[in-house]
């Protein structure tokens, strides 16, 4: 089976840094840095329930995590020396465990987008649950904000 995101898209929520979005199994962190950074001068610092990120001496985002992560399955790579990606494994991995907000009281995604991750979360689950179907072209209808459609238990 490839990779639901890849085929089905992903919804992010932008940042002034740049943008994180999440799947059932993790949360993608993408970070816009200047032109020729190096990842010397990059300290990322990724532990369960905390992340902090600092750029040629400089925090770009430093705060608690919504959710306890494995640190140990967690990595962050830097492309092109301008582009950093930190991926962080979940250790709650259901399509139920949406995050609000990259880190608590920081960079929360706004109730439209927080209903398009649940909905593609959703289709995630779907996707897990019968390998043989594809629902990346898929829709969920429903106001998962509002406490939205139950999902059978499975």
């Amino acid at each position: 089976m490839a990779f639901f995101d890849d085929r089905s898209g992903i919804v992010p929520c932008q940042t002034p840094w740049g943008q994180w979005w999440q799947t059932m199994d993790e949360v993608f962190v993408e970070i816009n840095v200047a032109e020729g950074t190096r990842a010397k001068d990059i300290k990322c610092t990724i532990s369960t329930t905390h992340l902090s990120v600092v750029v040629t001496g400089e925090t770009v985002i430093e705060g608690d995590l919504p959710d306890k992560i494995h640190s140990s399955d967690s990595l962050w790579t830097l492309e092109d020396k301008k582009f950093l990606r930190i991926c962080l494994g979940k250790t709650n991995k259901s399509a139920s465990n949406c995050w609000n907000s990259l880190l608590v009281g920081q960079y929360e995604a706004d109730p439209y987008i927080i209903d398009q991750m649940q909905q593609k979360m959703t289709l995630q689950r779907f996707q897990y649950e019968n390998p043989g179907m594809d629902f990346s072209g898929a829709s969920v209808t429903g106001n998962y904000q509002s406490g939205g459609p139950e999902l059978p238990s499975s």
